[in-house]
C-alpha cells in the first residue's frame, strides 16, 4: 500500500473531481507550489495509485441505455479455467466490470447495451459462450440509485507526514 498523507488525499480529491485541471490550479487548490505538487502526482501514477485519466460518459446518451448485473457460475474451478475466462472477460466490450465474489456466484459482471434484444444477443452469441460458464443470473437495473467513481480516501492517522513515511 501506497503511505499517503493529508496533502496526497486532497491531490486526489481534486483529482477525481477535475483531472482536467492544471498542475498551476491543482497547486493552488491544495495549497503547494507547482513543482512539489506534481512531483506528488508523479509519485502516486509511478507508484500506480494514479492508474490513469478518463471522461466519464453517460450511458444513456450514446445509446446503452440498458445495464444488467449478472452473476456467473462456472462449472470447474480450475487454474486453466479461470484464467481462461477472465482474459475472455476482460476482451469483451460489453462487460464494463466484473468481480470474483464469494457466496451463490463465481462472477458478478456489469454489462450495458442498447436494449433487452441486445442483451439477449449477448448471452447467446457472448456470455454463454465465455469459458467454462455454466450458469448466468441476470438483473436488470431498472434504475442507478448511485454510481459515483470517487473513492472515500482517508487521511492517514495525524502525526504521519510524508517525510516519516517508507517507500
Amino acid at each position: 500500500m501506497y503511505p499517503i498523507d493529508q496533502r496526497d488525499v486532497e491531490i486526489l480529491a481534486e483529482l477525481q473531481q477535475d483531472s482536467r485541471q492544471s498542475v498551476q490550479q491543482l497547486a493552488e487548490r491544495v495549497g503547494l507550489s507547482t513543482t512539489p505538487c506534481w512531483k506528488r502526482v508523479k509519485d502516486m501514477e509511478t507508484a500506480g495509485v494514479i492508474r490513469g485519466y478518463s471522461a466519464i460518459v453517460d450511458r444513456e446518451q450514446v445509446g446503452l441505455a440498458l445495464c444488467v448485473l449478472a452473476e456467473v457460475n462456472l462449472t470447474q474451478h480450475t487454474e486453466d479455467t479461470v484464467r481462461q475466462f477472465e482474459r475472455a472477460v476482460a476482451a469483451c466490450r460489453q462487460i464494463i466490470s466484473c468481480y470474483s465474489t464469494t457466496g451463490q456466484a463465481d462472477y458478478l459482471i456489469k454489462v450495458v447495451v442498447e436494449d433487452i434484444k441486445a442483451y439477449e444477443a449477448f448471452l447467446h452469441d457472448t456470455a454463454f459462450r465465455l469459458p467454462g460458464v455454466t450458469h448466468i443470473r441476470s438483473s436488470v437495473v431498472l434504475k442507478e440509485v448511485k454510481s459515483e467513481t470517487r473513492l472515500p480516501i482517508s487521511a492517514p492517522a495525524k502525526g504521519v507526514s510524508r517525510g516519516q513515511r517508507k517507500r
